[in-house]
């Protein structure tokens, strides 16, 4: 395998950088060689021989010259952009809302179009754990260990969060519901868009209000800023309690470090540990509800 690349370059420091890419969330290829897409769609200078092709700098400015204009783009494919996400949104809602169950909640999740993340993803990550519990956690999205077993927080940062929940007396099985606000991974474990997020929005809202917890735990900066609405930074953030209407009820709602965060900022679990201990704390002090007291 090694004659095939520059001198000096072994076998063992190819292995790193493919476990490199797996790590980083890039676990497939689209084509074998590279494709330069400016050069297969740019037409040939008028002044070239045939089958010469323009520069690359005349490709690219031809390029931006075919490219439609953002008022051509909006009237030419349908509906403006915002109206669009307008129509998502709603069917979103309308879908979350018509299911009296999670069962239905999930089925109505997996047979929703509306997020684009759903055509690259393996599988639909619901929910793991038990919805009669005390508390439920919400992470941002899955990957790519959560997409193949189709379960949250299955990986490394899962296995972190199982050790912080049985350092509380809290077994992730019977003791904790865990859930993400967009169901499906990301390409590449890339953020989700500000759409993609929005379209889920929804069916987590509803989700949360069907297994109404005594407490809400949010894991990162993306699901306190989507649940709770704060805009500060999850270091901020980060062991206060918010108010958040389940729709049946006002529950206390904490935020705290996402555990993948812990994994690369090990010295941070200081602080999360601190959250937990809060978290134990008015688990204690706080008497469960008549759904949750079986």
């Amino acid at each position: 395998m090694s004659d095939s690349f520059p001198h000096g370059v072994t076998d063992a420091a190819i292995e790193a950088l493919l476990d490199f890419y797996v790590e980083a969330g890039v676990d497939c290829t689209i084509a074998d060689t590279p494709q330069d897409r400016f050069m297969q769609s740019a037409p040939p200078r008028r002044d070239a021989p045939a089958g010469e092709r323009a520069p690359a700098t005349q490709v690219a400015a031809a390029a931006r010259e075919a490219a439609p204009r953002p008022s051509q783009r909006l009237s030419a494919g349908g509906p403006p952009a915002h109206e669009a996400a307008g129509d998502v949104a709603r069917a979103a809602r309308d879908r979350a809302q018509a299911a009296a169950t999670l069962d239905e909640l999930r089925a109505a999740l997996a047979s929703f179009d509306g997020c684009g993340l759903k055509a690259t993803a393996r599988n639909l990550v619901f929910a793991d754990g038990n919805p009669q519990a005390r508390v439920m956690f919400v992470g941002e999205a899955p990957g790519r260990d959560e997409d193949i077993q189709g379960l949250p927080f299955v990986g490394r940062s899962g296995q972190l969060l199982d050790r912080m929940l049985k350092a509380i007396g809290i077994e992730r099985a019977t003791g904790a519901y865990i859930a993400n606000v967009v169901p499906w991974r990301p390409p590449g474990n890339r953020t989700p868009t500000p759409q993609e997020a929005a379209a889920c929005h929804p069916f987590i809202e509803r989700q949360i209000e069907l297994c109404d917890p005594d407490i809400l735990v949010c894991l990162g900066g993306p699901s306190a800023q989507a649940l709770l609405g704060v805009r500060e930074g999850i270091l901020r953030t980060r062991g206060r309690w918010f108010p958040y209407h389940t729709g049946r009820r006002e529950i206390r709602a904490l935020a705290t470090l996402h555990p993948a965060y812990l994994l690369r900022q090990p010295l941070q679990k200081r602080l999360a540990w601190q959250d937990f201990r809060a978290l134990q704390k008015a688990l204690a002090e706080t008497a469960p509800t008549e759904a949750h007291s079986g």
